[in-house]
């Protein structure tokens, strides 16, 4: 989908070439680009974009001034793809600890289609590190439209809708929309949302929102105003104090208070930004430490227990003691693995374990209908064993069409049932799904529950999109591990570095909150609570009926086996929605849960949890609907209040 998108996106720079843009040029006009960048990557959109869908070849023109194209014969299938030229853009972004919501605000014209011919066109979205689409509203001179999220059933009773194919991914992290039949020459004022995550790493937040735009973008006529704003909110949340240390563009202070910060950024240009957004700051600390933020919910909400955010930061970890590790790989190398899939996999579980220390041990389990074991018992991940792994991975072993993944899973587990003073670990990676998954996750919940003072943990990453992504995730949950997801070729390694990463940097386990355990009006949205890493702070919410405790304690174990007691101070929750914050982490956990326990009132839970947050969910859809133009039926009216939203 990704190549065809930019194969489309060449096709239409090809034709944009038609266009007479006047002599008044502010640009000149697209350059041929050498042969050795012409790679996909460049035709994918690396910032907000929308492009004129082009099928008639006829219709392209400068609107303001036909240049009496010669006659083209045919149509374009598929269409090309025209970058349509920005006028103006604002970027707003508002940072809550490891959270970020995003608002784009541009206006782009339809300059490539003579003003007696429409066409439609396609949004593209690209967002930073999960990032998650909330809502696109878009302004016309004569119509405008804006997205909704239904229920899954309720988009059969739904008129005026946009055909389902017109909103979809790219890659796990471009979304794409279309607006159907815009005149030539019209200007589009459009507003795009949605959140992401920042990245961190040795006790520093980093920002990173794709803003880069290509120069064909850019208004070629002289005499048209470009001004570009960016404005960037921090709120570190229980953190005090931000020392920002990298920022992308000039940045002024317009406001600081504490963990707050307020940054802005604005211009008159010549050209559009041609950097991301890139933000640093600091919440360093000798220690472990963390706190508690607590909320009264909204009228709106449905739910009105209050709302509690616990978050667990690392600190500094330089000269403490870590971990010694027990570790298996449980590789999924049937048929559906072959060729790239695979070999990043390969890849990937050598650079994890060249990570090791020569005390830690490691063994590699392969398995399709058979099981195939590097070493019948643990092996210290010395420089001649790990040379060893390696020429054994680069064997042929059968492969064969099934995929048998308890019996791997039990052999591993009891290997690492005998290794005292040790975090045992277990990391499977596998792009199918199988039979017994509900029995692999009742066998986990039984282990973990008779289980010793450490357990195995059970890291997960599903390749693809067509392994039970709901079964990766609840095994994880269950046995506080870290689930993760690779739908996308170009990103299997990433993913299954980080993934490896964070699971070997363990700096906290056993992590227990002391409320938790006598209050049962407190609902903690994941069942077990995971360790924390050293490669990202931990989020703990949920909700509470009731008066939440006075007093909060962290419990866990450390890397030289003591246990530690972290005191959390507890604050009201001010200029943050925890419930913003906490809706994305609380579909995914929920909708595990929901599939393992097969609950439709967890189902409906969740839907109405991603109606209220925007949030797409497993059981809503999003649609784009023309304002003033919607039309239900009854029985869709009923639906929808039997999901409480109406």
């Amino acid at each position: 989908m990704a190549e065809d998108f930019a194969r489309a996106v060449e096709d239409g720079l090809k034709l944009g070439k038609r266009i007479y843009m006047g002599k008044d040029r502010a640009v000149q006009p697209p350059k041929p680009l050498p042969l050795m960048e012409r790679s996909m990557h460049f035709y994918l959109p690396s910032a907000p974009m929308v492009y004129a869908v082009i099928s008639d070849p006829r219709i392209v023109d400068n609107p303001d001034i036909p240049s009496y194209q010669p006659h083209v014969h045919g149509r374009l299938d598929p269409p090309a793809l025209i970058p349509l030229q920005m006028n103006g853009v604002n970027l707003d972004v508002d940072c809550y600890g490891d959270s970020a919501f995003v608002q784009v605000s541009g206006m782009w014209r339809v300059h490539c289609v003579m003003r007696s011919r429409s066409c439609d066109c396609r949004i593209a979205v690209p967002m930073g590190d999960e990032g998650s689409i909330l809502g696109v509203e878009i302004d016309l001179p004569t119509k405008s439209y804006s997205t909704e999220l239904i229920g899954v059933e309720e988009s059969n009773g739904i008129q005026n809708i946009a055909r389902p194919e017109d909103g979809q991914f790219l890659k796990p992290h471009i979304f794409t929309l279309t607006i159907p039949k815009i005149d030539g020459g019209t200007y589009i004022s459009m507003k795009l949302h949605w959140s992401q995550k920042l990245s961190y790493n040795d006790g520093k937040f980093t920002l990173t929102v794709p803003f880069n735009f290509p120069e064909f973008v850019t208004p070629a006529i002289r005499q048209i105003p470009k001004k570009e704003r960016i404005q960037l909110n921090v709120n570190s949340g229980i953190a005090s104090g931000i020392v920002y240390q990298a920022v992308s563009h000039p940045f002024q202070e317009s406001k600081r208070n504490g963990g707050h910060i307020g940054l802005l950024y604005e211009a008159n240009v010549m050209t559009w930004s041609h950097t991301d957004l890139s933000f640093s700051y600091g919440v360093s600390s000798g220690n472990i430490f963390g706190g508690a933020l607590l909320q009264s919910p909204s009228l709106y909400d449905i739910d009105q227990r209050d709302m509690f955010c616990i978050c667990l930061f690392p600190g500094s970890q330089q000269g403490k003691k870590v971990f010694r590790k027990e570790v298996i790989f449980v590789v999924d190398i049937s048929s559906s693995m072959r060729g790239r899939s695979l070999e990043s996999t390969k890849n990937a579980i050598n650079t994890a374990l060249s990570k090791l220390s020569p005390e830690d041990s490691f063994n590699i389990i392969a398995f399709s209908d058979e099981t195939f074991l590097y070493c019948t018992s643990m092996v210290l991940a010395s420089e001649e064993s790990i040379e060893n792994a390696s020429e054994w991975m680069s064997k042929e072993h059968s492969e064969g069409n099934g995929t048998n993944m308890l019996t791997p899973l039990q052999k591993a587990v009891e290997m690492l049932s005998s290794t005292p003073g040790s975090i045992p670990m277990v990391f499977l990676v596998t792009d199918g799904t199988v039979e017994d998954e509900r029995k692999i996750c009742e066998w986990m919940d039984k282990r973990m529950k008779n289980g010793g003072s450490l357990c195995p943990r059970i890291h997960t990453l599903g390749i693809g999109k067509f392994c039970n992504h709901h079964f990766l995730r609840m095994l994880a949950m269950l046995s506080r591990g870290e689930y993760g997801a690779a739908c996308d070729l170009d990103t299997i390694d990433s993913q299954m570095q980080k993934l490896f990463s964070k699971g070997l940097s363990t700096v906290l386990a056993n992590i227990t909150i002391d409320a938790f355990d006598d209050h049962e009006q407190i609902e903690v949205y994941s069942s077990c609570i995971p360790d924390l890493s050293s490669e990202s702070p931990l989020t703990i919410c949920g909700r509470c009926q009731g008066s939440f405790p006075d007093t909060l304690k962290a419990k866990g174990i450390l890397g030289d086996l003591s246990h530690v007691i972290i005191d959390l101070k507890i604050e009201k929750a001010m200029n943050i929605s925890l419930d913003k914050i906490s809706a994305r982490q609380q579909i995914d956990l929920l909708t595990a849960q929901a599939w393992f326990s097969e609950n439709k009132q967890l189902e409906e839970k969740v839907a109405k949890l991603s109606l209220r947050t925007c949030n797409i969910s497993e059981y809503t859809r999003m649609i784009l609907l023309e304002k003033g133009k919607i039309e239900r039926d009854t029985d869709t009216t009923e639906a929808r209040k039997k999901l409480g939203v109406l």
